[in-house]
């Protein structure tokens, strides 16, 4: 994320219900080079601190160093590779020297700022190695003893609060071990004496290009959550609750898109997904109405076997009577009655009365009487996002989007062209096939390795008497390979460690054959990394010669490391004069590696703004000077997404699923802080061939809210109040429907209102035999021209249109900007 986006984000994660907030400590971004530290910007972890603790959140430091994250190269900085003799995260001295270094280093800044929990600052726990336990087998006892290593040396940093390794199951005593999946409600930490804590609750998952994306639905990531503190949790940590964007090159690999929405609470551009985020909001408010009862209780709490697959954990000061009512008698007593059925409604008996459990779901008894919040029974509003940039079509996984703006970006455009091969600086020439990594340093994604290929008369008569072209192989690719013979194209393959076989056309003579090996993230999952590397594997050879194949692996190759045009930093607003910029007719025909760029306006107002770059090919773009990222319009397979998700059943992120037959990322992220008002700087590098003149450029908010809600739905959580003594009590009130748009923005219009008996759901609300003719112009009394309102869901403000039915009311609006809103309102 932008560092500018940080305030509003801390503040939506508390309004969410989040007491700490967590975070890693990305080591290639705060060391680049060996002993060149970097703490500025969105690397400041200083700032970051503190804006966190002056929202009165406590902050969860994960070290590391190393992070995962899908961030290239798991956080790891590639020229820590390069170090002799070095093996990443085993029994290995060049490496163990070089990890204590950096986390020393990071102790001891946050020790001089005072941001230790002791001092005064947030910071309550921290990490040291991250999930460990997952590939030490790989590395045998050297493994172990690394591990123990890790721990003695964190210890002995003397930070004074506890640290942390997830999914570490033989984490030594002084240790914390944690849990990371989707589901940790059956977890138990390696000691008695550890508290139940879950690093990790998988709300979402990332996305490679090419692939569909995931979303989990928010009844079952609920489900889970209250699964864990119902069965003993302590603490509980969304990955993630903002997904955020990979800026730059930062997108891990292999091929993980520049996007990390993550399907998140708070999406990528910093708006409330909804319901996904007021769902957990409300969630989180029961807990805490729970909490003295769950802290009132030494051991395990009080457990009710209430069916085949129905239970109930019961937190009380003393002994409770599962079967008689616990009402008057003055102890502090909370419930949780869980179904874990799939697929069956049951009706369940415990404290003397009867209690409805949806399939899959939890419901919650602050004070073992009360329903305050049940998993499955979603009271929150739902945004709509517009289906055309890949929402999904079923209301169930909704986006909180809608693009608003003009058709396309620009009409003027500028090119310039890429040289193929060598362009000068920096070029050498080397004896093979050098990997691709220990040649570029990761300074690009671009490497291109060039040899000359001598064709006699023979070869071409041959292959003209043939009728077939030779073809040049490659063992191994990743992961993406192009191939030119004399500054063409040929062709490309994409994938990870694939073979290439590439018909080429040659001439009689000597031909310039030009490999391109482009990586799109550096590995960032799995055991010894450090030898992954990338590139070109194997042999390469030319085959289908009159007399044979030639071996190509073995011959002098010039090397040239990245663009020209990157080199010469001709996307930055000063470097203009590096290029030479034609005009762009509209007939033109655009050619593989290409550099595009126009001059543009940001959209007016304060809504995060996006450009969508679905007419374009591969490469990267940059506005102002600042990589926002890759960019790559690969399209998701046809298949693999259901036209609806039923939110209950053990999840899996190929369960739920959408834009299939789409590409995978189409819009762009954009901080408004890089934008000025006028005369911003696009400049695009292409290496494929696209249509910048379709590019679009949008503004995102919350656009359709709605929502629908029963007269038998819970009081609001805010009818909730603890006595002196900590028992929850719950006032009386009728339900109440809420409505909020984005922060700036306000209700401009109610386009359907009923209550009574309204049938189907948010876009498609239809009037019912039952209505109450009045509704619309209550409804519009209370909301428009307001961020927020809620209506009481009863019959004492809307009257009863019809006797002894239960009645609901399902209300849709429209969101716009402010002024906007107060036009609309003065012209009514």
């Amino acid at each position: 994320m932008r560092d500018g986006m940080w305030p509003s984000l801390i503040k939506k994660c508390k309004e969410g219900g989040a007491d700490v907030i967590e975070t890693y400590i990305f080591w290639n971004g705060h060391e680049p080079a060996k002993g060149q530290y970097y703490f500025q910007g969105r690397f400041d972890i200083v700032k970051f601190a503190k804006l966190v603790a002056a929202e009165g959140l406590f902050l969860f430091l994960r070290i590391g160093p190393y992070a995962c994250a899908e961030w290239n190269f798991g956080g790891f900085p590639v020229w820590l590779r390069d170090i002799p003799e070095i093996e990443f995260r085993t029994d290995n001295e060049p490496y163990k020297a070089e990890m204590q270094t950096f986390v020393t280093k990071i102790v001891n800044i946050m020790k001089e700022e005072k941001l230790y929990s002791w001092q005064g600052g947030p910071i309550i726990l921290q990490q040291i190695e991250n999930e460990y336990g997952n590939i030490q087998s790989h590395y045998g006892q050297a493994g172990k003893r690394y591990m123990l290593w890790a721990a003695e040396m964190a210890l002995a940093l003397d930070t004074g609060v506890p640290w942390v390794m997830c999914r570490q199951t033989d984490a030594p005593e002084q240790i914390l071990d944690t849990c990371n999946a989707f589901y940790c409600d059956g977890f138990k930490p390696n000691s008695y004496n550890k508290p139940t804590i879950w690093t990790e609750d998988w709300d979402g998952w990332y996305a490679d290009w090419g692939e569909s994306l995931p979303h989990r639905p928010a009844q079952d990531s609920a489900f889970a959550i209250a699964r864990f503190y119902q069965r003993g949790g302590s603490l509980q940590n969304y990955y993630m609750y903002f997904g955020g964007t990979n800026f730059e090159r930062t997108a891990g690999g292999p091929r993980q898109i520049t996007s990390y929405d993550y399907d998140a609470p708070i999406d990528e551009y910093g708006i409330l997904r909804q319901p996904k985020w007021g769902h957990l909001k409300d969630l989180h408010a029961a807990i805490k109405l729970c909490e003295p009862a769950l802290t009132a209780v030494d051991g395990s709490p009080q457990y009710v076997k209430l069916g085949p697959n129905q239970e109930a954990h019961v937190y009380s000061s003393g002994k409770v009577h599962a079967n008689g009512s616990i009402s008057g008698n003055g102890q502090i007593c909370s419930a949780f009655l869980a179904n874990i059925d799939e697929h069956k409604y049951v009706s369940v008996w415990i404290f003397g009365k009867s209690y409805s459990l949806p399939p899959w779901s939890v419901s919650i008894l602050p004070d073992c009487e009360n329903v305050a919040f049940n998993t499955a029974r979603v009271g929150t509003q739902t945004s709509i996002f517009t289906v055309e940039s890949g929402s999904p079509s079923y209301s169930s996984m909704p986006r909180s989007l809608s693009l608003i703006g003009g058709p396309y970006l620009s009409s003027t455009w500028w090119t310039s062209k890429e040289p193929i091969g060598k362009w000068g600086q920096g070029s050498f020439a080397a004896q093979g096939i050098l990997e691709h990594l220990n040649v570029t340093k990761d300074i690009s994604d671009y490497l291109s390795y060039t040899t000359s290929v001598n064709i006699s008369d023979e070869d071409v008569a041959f292959w003209n008497s043939k009728g077939v072209l030779p073809s040049v192989t490659i063992d191994q690719i990743r992961d993406v390979a192009r191939v030119f013979v004399n500054g063409k194209l040929a062709g490309s393959k994409v994938g990870h460690w694939v073979s290439l076989s590439q018909p080429v056309q040659f001439v009689q003579g000597p031909n310039e054959l030009t490999l391109l090996s482009e990586i799109v993230g550096i590995q960032n999952y799995g055991a010894f990394l450090e030898k992954d590397g990338a590139g070109f594997r194997g042999q390469v050879k030319l085959t289908g010669l009159s007399n044979g194949d030639i071996d190509l692996t073995n011959s002098l190759w010039t090397y040239q490391i990245g663009l020209k045009g990157e080199f010469s930093r001709i996307y930055s607003p000063e470097n203009q004069g590096y290029a030479k910029w034609s005009s762009m007719q509209s007939d033109d025909t655009q050619t593989p590696f290409t550099w595009f760029k126009t001059i543009f306006d940001a959209p007016e107002g304060n809504d995060p703004v996006a450009i969508g770059l679905g007419s374009m090919g591969k490469g990267q773009a940059w506005v102002n000077g600042h990589l926002i990222g890759r960019y790559w319009s690969i399209v998701a397979p046809e298949s693999g997404c259901p036209s609806s998700c039923n939110y209950a059943g053990a999840y899996s992120d190929s369960k739920c699923r959408s834009n299939c037959g789409m590409a995978t990322q189409s819009w762009y992220h954009i901080p408004r802080e890089w934008l000025q008002a006028s005369a911003n700087l696009l400049v695009l590098f292409e290496e494929t061939g696209g249509d910048p003149s379709q590019i679009s450029l949008e503004v995102h908010y919350t656009k359709t809210i709605c929502s629908k809600i029963s007269e038998t739905y819970y009081p609001p959580l805010s009818s909730w109040s603890r006595a002196a003594n900590g028992r929850a009590s719950m006032n009386t009130v009728a339900p109440e429907l809420q409505l909020q748009c984005d922060e700036g923005h306000v209700i401009s219009k109610i386009t359907f209102a009923s209550y009574g008996t309204p049938s189907g759901g948010c876009q498609n609300f239809a009037v019912g035999n039952c209505h109450a003719s009045t509704t619309l112009d209550l409804v519009t009394e209370a909301c428009v021209g307001k961020n927020k309102c809620s209506i009481s869901v009863t019959n004492d403000v809307f009257g009863d249109p019809c006797r002894k039915v239960v009645k609901d009311l399902a209300v849709e609006a429209e969101c716009s900007p402010t002024l906007a809103s107060k036009e609309l309102r003065d012209d009514m």
